[in-house]
């Protein structure tokens, strides 16, 4: 069979979930479910979601999966094990909790002037050479095309 033509709409490549994430936003933290005490530890992940940049993508059916999630890691906080690390891993990537799921779902968190600046420092310093002697960052050269 013929491969498809490039310019065939059914051909866009395009992530419905991508989003480029800023750290502003209102989203309120829904409270945990007062089941039992929850580990101080447990609490402090659970407001660090909710006041992260993901936290605008998430629809009020995914706050379901993020009790389950909580409870698998309060758990984990009073008896630690591998199988748990291991479940809260696989929980999480549906929630884009960490550098590597973000990507995967496209979610581009938005930089600010001082990151990007620090970037450009990082990049202009000298960095050792082999022969423990300062080298200059060979990426130093590159300058962005107008």
């Amino acid at each position: 069979m013929p491969p498809m033509p490039k310019n065939n709409p059914a051909r866009r490549n395009k992530t419905a979930t991508r989003a480029t994430l800023t750290a502003e936003h209102s989203v309120k933290a829904p409270d945990l479910p007062e089941s039992h005490e929850w580990h101080p530890m447990t609490v402090s992940w659970w407001h660090d979601i909710w006041a992260s940049p993901m936290a605008p993508e998430y629809d009020s059916s995914d706050v379901h999966g993020l009790f389950i999630l909580a409870a698998l890691v309060d758990e984990f906080w009073l008896n630690p094990s591998k199988d748990l690390a291991g479940e809260i891993r696989l929980q999480r990537q549906c929630f884009g909790l960490s550098p590597i799921d973000r990507r995967r779902l496209q979610w581009e968190i938005e930089r600010t002037d001082e990151a990007q600046e620090r970037g450009r420092r990082r990049r202009t310093t000298s960095t050792p050479g082999a022969a423990g002697r300062k080298k200059a960052d060979p990426r130093a050269v590159l300058r962005p095309v107008s």
